[in-house]
C-alpha cells in the first residue's frame, strides 16, 4: 500500500497502462493464514497486557501489599484468588482453610497453606476499610479476572495452533537456540516465499537491515536504512538483542556464536550499535538459507579466549597444591 501521493499515482498509472502485462498475483492461503493467526495473537496479547495493567490499579485500592503475594497477577492462583475475594471483606467472610483449599486447587497443588497464611495475614495486618461503593467495584474486579482468563484462554490457543501450522512450512527456523514458535511464525509471516528473494542482501534491504549508500562524486557514504519491512527489522533487532547478553544465574550466552561476533566486531572498534547491525545481518544472512535449503541451524564451534585463560590458569595453579 502507497500512502505518498506521488508513488501512489506512478502505481495507478501502471496499473491502467500496463494491466494486461502485469503478473497473475496468486495468494498463498497458507501464508495468508499464518499471518491471520499471527496477527490475531498479537492483538489478544495487547488485550491481555491491558487487562493486566488495568487489574493492577483496581487492587491496588482494596489490597495494598499485593505485590508479596505473587510475582504475576495473572498466575492461575493469583486469579482464582481476587475473582473469589476481590476485596478483604470477602476474603475476611471467608476462613484460612477455606482460601488454602482454593489456591491448592488453582494451582494444582503447587500453592498451599504457607501462601494461604501470609495472605490472611497480610490482609489482617494491613486492614484496609470497605468503601462506599465496593459490590459495585467488587463485579469490576471479577469481570476484569474473567476477561484476563478469556483472553489468556485465546492465546494459548492461538500459540497451540501456531505450533501446529507451522509443520506445513518447510523452515526450521526453531533449530536455532533462541528462536521459539512465535518468532519464527513472525518471521515466515514477514518475509513469506523465501524464493522472492535472490540472495540475503535482498532480504536485508527488504528488512531495513542492510545500510542505504548516497554516493556523489569522491563521496560515499552510508546511512542506517530506515525504510523497508519496520515489522521485519524489530524482529532481527530484537532477536540480536537477546543473542548478545548473558542469561541466568550462570551467565550464560544464549547463542554463543553471536555472542563472540559481537564481542569481535566491537575489538575491531565498532560502536556497539554498529556491532549489533553486524549481528542482525549475519542473522539475515544465516535465516535466509535456513528457509532457502531446508536446513537445520548447527551452531558452529566457538572459543572464549578469557575464559579458556582462566580455566587454564587454575589448572596451573591446582597443580602445585
Amino acid at each position: 500500500m502507497k500512502t505518498d501521493s506521488i508513488d501512489a499515482e506512478c502505481v495507478a498509472r501502471v496499473l491502467l497502462n500496463r494491466f494486461d502485462k502485469l503478473p497473475l498475483a496468486v495468494p498463498s492461503d497458507r501464508l495468508f493464514t499464518l499471518k491471520s493467526l499471527v496477527a490475531r495473537r498479537e492483538s489478544t496479547n495487547k488485550i491481555k497486557a491491558m487487562l493486566k495493567n488495568h487489574l493492577h490499579t483496581l487492587i491496588y485500592e482494596n489490597y495494598p501489599n499485593y505485590h508479596s503475594f505473587w510475582n504475576d497477577i495473572s498466575c492461575q492462583s493469583a486469579l482464582a484468588f481476587y475473582g473469589t475475594y476481590p476485596s478483604p471483606s470477602c476474603l475476611m467472610e471467608s476462613s484460612l482453610e477455606e482460601l488454602t483449599a482454593l489456591l491448592q486447587d488453582a494451582s494444582k497443588g503447587l500453592v498451599g497453606k504457607p501462601k494461604a497464611l501470609h495472605i490472611w495475614q497480610t490482609v489482617e495486618h494491613n486492614e484496609v476499610p470497605p468503601c462506599e461503593h465496593e459490590a459495585i467495584r467488587n463485579i469490576t474486579i471479577c469481570s476484569t479476572v474473567a476477561q484476563l482468563k478469556v483472553a489468556m484462554d485465546g492465546l494459548k490457543a492461538i500459540e497451540d495452533e501456531l505450533e501446529y501450522f507451522l509443520d506445513l512450512f518447510d523452515y526450521p527456523l526453531t533449530s536455532m537456540k533462541g528462536i521459539d514458535t512465535i518468532t519464527a511464525a513472525k518471521l515466515i509471516a514477514e518475509i513469506g516465499d523465501i524464493n522472492r528473494f535472490s540472495s540475503p542482501a535482498k532480504l536485508a534491504s527488504y528488512a531495513g537491515v542492510a545500510p542505504v549508500t548516497y554516493a556523489s562524486g569522491l563521496t560515499n557514504i552510508q546511512y542506517a536504512n530506515k525504510r523497508g519491512n519496520r515489522t521485519l527489522n524489530e524482529i532481527f533487532f530484537r532477536l540480536a538483542m537477546g543473542f548478545i547478553v548473558l542469561r541466568g544465574n550462570q551467565k550464560v550466552a544464549v547463542n554463543p556464536f553471536f555472542y563472540e561476533y559481537y564481542h569481535k566486531k566491537l575489538a575491531e572498534g565498532k560502536t556497539k550499535k554498529q556491532a549489533l547491525k553486524c549481528v542482525q545481518r549475519r542473522l539475515v544472512t544465516i535465516i535466509y538459507n535456513m528457509m532457502k535449503h531446508n536446513e537445520d541451524y548447527i551452531n558452529p564451534p566457538v572459543s572464549f579466549p578469557e575464559r579458556d585463560k582462566l580455566l587454564e590458569s587454575k589448572k596451573h595453579q591446582a597443580s602445585f597444591h
